[in-house]
C-alpha cells in the first residue's frame, strides 16, 4: 500500500488568496485557503459583505447539482459551485484539513485547470498535524451505468484512475488516461489540462445562465468545423481526457477521505462520478474505513463509523 495512506494528517502552513472570475456566473470570485486543525476535513464557507452565508463539508452528502460542475448545496443563494478543480489539487497533494473561504458563489476558474491551485499549495506549504489519517478501502467491485457511459470502483493496492472518453468529433475522438495517482503525477500530467467545450453549445448555455465567464483564456474551444480555436493550441497530447481525469480526481475527493482502489469510467462526467460514489457507499461490504483502530465497517454517511471490532 502507498505510504500516502498512512502517517499524519495535513493542512496548509499559511493562508493564501486566489482571485479571478466564475466560469458560469462571469462574476468576480475570490477564495482564501486557510489552515485547519486535525479531523476538521475540507470545509467551504461562502461569504457576502463579510457575513458568512453558508458552510459545507466537502463530502458527497452535500453535493447538489452536477450538470456542468460539482456544487455544494441545493439552493443558489447558498451553494458553492465549480469546486472540482480545487478539490483535485487538494486530494492529489494530500491536504486533509482546510477552510476554503469563498467570496461569491463559485470558485475562480483561472485558466480552466488546477495549475493555479497547485501553485497556491506550493506557496502556502503543507504541514503535518498530530493525528493519524484514516482512509477508505474498496473491497469489492461496484458499477453504475448511464446509457453508453459507465463508472466503477474495483479493489486495488493504491489509488488508480482509468478514464476513457469517446466524442463523435475527430479533434477528440476516443482517448484514455491511466495511472496511479500521486502529487507528482498530478502536477506533471494532469494539473494543467483545461476544461473544454464546443462553440455550438455556447449560446444555449448562455441562455440557461451557464458559461457566462467562459473564454479562450480559461477553456479549450472546439469550432463547428472541428478545430481547436485557441491560438496556443493544446498543452498536452490528449488534453481532453486528462481534464476529464482531473475532474474525476476532484469529484472522488468528495468521499471525504483518501481511497485505496481503482476508479474506471467510460464516457463519464460529474453526474456519473457522483453516482459511482453513492453506489460505493450504499452497497453493503463494498468498502471499509481503515483507521488507527483497524478496518471498520462503512456506513452511508462518511463520518458514521460504528464502534464494532475490526473486520477482515
Amino acid at each position: 500500500m502507498s505510504s500516502g495512506f498512512f502517517g499524519l494528517q495535513t493542512t496548509v502552513a499559511k493562508s493564501v488568496r486566489i482571485s479571478g472570475i466564475g466560469v458560469h456566473s462571469g462574476k468576480p470570485a475570490t477564495i482564501t485557503l486557510q489552515p485547519a486543525e486535525a479531523d476538521h476535513g475540507i470545509v467551504f464557507e461562502r461569504y457576502a459583505g463579510g457575513r458568512r452565508i453558508s458552510s459545507f463539508q466537502a463530502v458527497s452528502d452535500n453535493v447538489g447539482p452536477t450538470a456542468l460542475c460539482t456544487v455544494l448545496g441545493e439552493h443558489p443563494g447558498e451553494w458553492i459551485a465549480t469546486i472540482e478543480h480545487v478539490m483535485a489539487a487538494l486530494y492529489a497533494f494530500g491536504v486533509d484539513n482546510l477552510v476554503v473561504a469563498v467570496e461569491g458563489g463559485e470558485m475562480p476558474i483561472m485558466d480552466g485547470s488546477s495549475r493555479v491551485f497547485v501553485e497556491a499549495l506550493d506557496e502556502a506549504g503543507i504541514i503535518t498535524l498530530p493525528e493519524k489519517r484514516s482512509y477508505l478501502k474498496v473491497t469489492k467491485t461496484v458499477r453504475v451505468e448511464n446509457g453508453a457511459g459507465w463508472a466503477e470502483f474495483t479493489p486495488y493496492d493504491g489509488t488508480r484512475f482509468e478514464v476513457e472518453i469517446d466524442f463523435d468529433t475527430p479533434v477528440i475522438g476516443r482517448q484514455k488516461w491511466t495511472g496511479d495517482m500521486s502529487a507528482e503525477t498530478f502536477r506533471t500530467e494532469l494539473s494543467g489540462a483545461r476544461t473544454f467545450g464546443f462553440m455550438r453549445d455556447v449560446e444555449p448555455m448562455w441562455a440557461r445562465g451557464f458559461a457566462l465567464g467562459s473564454s479562450l483564456e480559461n477553456s479549450v474551444v472546439i469550432s463547428d468545423d472541428n478545430r481547436v480555436i485557441n491560438p496556443e493550441g493544446l498543452r498536452y497530447e490528449q488534453e481532453f481526457v486528462r481534464h476529464k481525469t482531473l475532474d474525476a480526481v476532484g469529484d472522488l475527493a468528495m468521499m471525504g477521505m483518501r481511497f485505496a482502489g481503482c476508479f474506471r469510467s467510460y464516457r463519464g462526467g460529474h453526474a456519473l462520478n457522483a453516482a459511482a460514489v453513492r453506489k460505493l457507499f450504499e452497497t453493503p461490504g463494498a468498502c471499509v474505513i481503515v483507521s488507527p483502530r483497524g478496518a471498520l465497517p462503512f456506513r452511508l454517511r462518511q463520518g458514521d463509523v460504528v464502534a464494532a471490532g475490526p473486520v477482515s
